[in-house]
Order: C-alpha cells, then sequence, then structure tokens
C-alpha cells in the first residue's frame, strides 16, 4: 500500500479561467518519491458533504525536482466538489495529505510522438513535452481549449515546443483539426491523448482507421458495453484463501472493504488505477479506462472497482 505523504502547499497561482497551480512541498523536508512523465498523485481533497474525497491529479513539473509536486486543478462546476473545494479553501500555508506517484499513462520510447491535449488534459502531456523536447524524436502537439484564457500553461508550452505547438482555441478556430494532425505525422508515431471524452473518442476511431497506436488518460469514465451483463460470482484471496460472494449487483472493491479485507481505492470509476490488483485465476470482465487493449486482453490484473469476472470465480493477489 502506497504511504501517505503530508505536504505544505508552497504556492498557489491561477494559471488560466477557473485553473489554479499548487506547488506542495514535504511537510518534513527532504526528498519526494520521483516520478516520471504521465505520473499523477492522489491528494485527500477534505470533507465536502460529510465524505472524504480523494482526487488525482497529474504531476506538470520537472522529474528531476524532487523537492515538489506540482499539479493544475481546474474547477469543476458539475463535479463532486473536491476542485471547488481547493480552489476555495486552500491557501498557502495549508497541509494536505497525497499518495503516489502512480502512473498508468507511461511516455514510451519511440521515434516520433504527436500529443493532443484537451483544456486541462494539457498537465500530463507538458511533462512529456518537456521529455522529448530535450531529445532526438520528432514530435508536435495540438492543445485545443475554449478560449486563450482559459488554456493553462500556454506560454510555457509556446517556450517548450515553439514551432511544434498549434495552439486552437475554440472561440477562434473551432476543434483540433484531427485528420490534418494525424496524417502529417510519420510511421511509427506514437499519439498521446488527454481531454475530454469527444476528443478521445474522436483519436481513438481516428487512430484505428490510420493503424496508429494510441495512448490515452480519462478523467472520466468510458461506457459500459451496453452488451455486459453483472452476473454474480466469487472472489478468492490467495493469501488467506478466504472467498467472497460478490452479488450481481455489488463490486469487488464494494465487497472486499465490507469485509475488511485490505486494499487500496479511490476514484471506484475506473480511472485512477489506485486499486489495480493481480490476477492469480479467472477471466476478468474488464469495465476500466485505465488499462490498455493489450493489458486487458493479457488478463493478468484487473481494476476491482468496476471490473467482474466472466465466469464464476476469480482469484487476486491479495
Amino acid at each position: 500500500m502506497t504511504d501517505e505523504i503530508d505536504v505544505v502547499v508552497d504556492a498557489r497561482t491561477r494559471l488560466a479561467d477557473d485553473v489554479v497551480e499548487f506547488v506542495l512541498r514535504p511537510v518534513a523536508g527532504g526528498a519526494l518519491p520521483a516520478w516520471e512523465p504521465g505520473a499523477h498523485i492522489d491528494v485527500e481533497v477534505g470533507d465536502v458533504d460529510g465524505d472524504r474525497l480523494v482526487r488525482q491529479y497529474s504531476l506538470c513539473g520537472d522529474p528531476a525536482d524532487r523537492t515538489a509536486y506540482r499539479i493544475a486543478v481546474l474547477r469543476q462546476p458539475a463535479g463532486r466538489g473536491g476542485s471547488a473545494w481547493l480552489h476555495d479553501r486552500v491557501v498557502v500555508g495549508d497541509k494536505l495529505s497525497v499518495r503516489g506517484p502512480r502512473n498508468h499513462f507511461p511516455l514510451e520510447e519511440a521515434p516520433g510522438y504527436l500529443f493532443l491535449a484537451g483544456g486541462i488534459g494539457i498537465t500530463p502531456l507538458l511533462a512529456m513535452a518537456r521529455r522529448v523536447a530535450a531529445g532526438r524524436a520528432e514530435w508536435s502537439i495540438h492543445y485545443g481549449g475554449r478560449s486563450r484564457a482559459a488554456m493553462a500553461y500556454r506560454e510555457v508550452l509556446a517556450d517548450v515546443a515553439g514551432g511544434r505547438l498549434t495552439l486552437v482555441p475554440q472561440d477562434e478556430s473551432g476543434l483540433i483539426d484531427l485528420t490534418a494532425a494525424l496524417d502529417a505525422v510519420p510511421p511509427g508515431t506514437v499519439v498521446y491523448c488527454c481531454g475530454p471524452e469527444s476528443l478521445l473518442a474522436a483519436a481513438e476511431a481516428a487512430c484505428a482507421a490510420r493503424g496508429l497506436r494510441l495512448r490515452t488518460e480519462r478523467f472520466a469514465p468510458k461506457d459500459v458495453d451496453p452488451a455486459a451483463v453483472d452476473r454474480a460470482f466469487t472472489v478468492t484471496i490467495a493469501s488467506s484463501g478466504s472467498e467472497y460472494f460478490v452479488p450481481a449487483d455489488r463490486t469487488i472493491v464494494d465487497v472486499l472493504l465490507a469485509a475488511g479485507v485490505d486494499i487500496l481505492t479511490s476514484c471506484e470509476e475506473g480511472t485512477c488505477g489506485t486499486c489495480e490488483t493481480t490476477v492469480v485465476a479467472g477471466v476478468p470482465d474488464h469495465r476500466d479506462s485505465v488499462l490498455t487493449d493489450e493489458e486487458q486482453a493479457a488478463g493478468d490484473r484487473l481494476l476491482p472497482c468496476v471490473s467482474r469476472c466472466l465466469g464464476s470465480r476469480l482469484v487476486l493477489d491479495l
């Protein structure tokens, strides 16, 4: 289980409309755990309507700087209150608890990269752009947002990317031209995309049509296949042999937590990867938005907050 780290808010900066950056330093001093581009941390955001919420935010600073974590938070008016709590209540000097970092969106080695960012989806891609800018790979980035005023890090990104950046404020230029962006990349290019579901779905369809490798990170869960059936099954804990019945209307995490099984969880939507668990036996029914198609096909892990079983029994490495 990942240990909690107590941090203090060292700086808070308004980056764009409804976007605030927080710089977090360890209360105890010393070096924070290392991270790579694409990583996120879990942030405990306090009591919201009586619930203690945990939210995930991408790290968008410099991985070489182990003295601080840097996150950017978009206020989500239709959210569950976590982002509003950070915007409205957290000031410089306040202490927070974080866990991680974790990385389910790693930057893999490739001869070329195309980054597609929509809105606050720029946060994990900024660190990636910095990394590839220091190397020899061919790359470019297309960054879309509602308006220039709503686009965080646009000046920083212009300095990093120069002529490789295509800025697409929707009120001036419409949406990112995926056809032009994807048709321009050479073979072997890996596409990284983060942003709203409309952009992700369009990128998935366009990349599949061209045979391009695509890595995505979602802030909201994908729709479950309408043909999926919620069946009851049994979960066995490999370390103890204990068995637990999971009815059709409950999740694995729900059942295990109620039984006192120690399992770390956070979003309970299949988007953060916190509860990822190794599968010892059985066939998972994957319903997450984290694992790649190849990782799901391997069947050796699942996210028990949303995924289920295609048979009658799963054995989990817990």
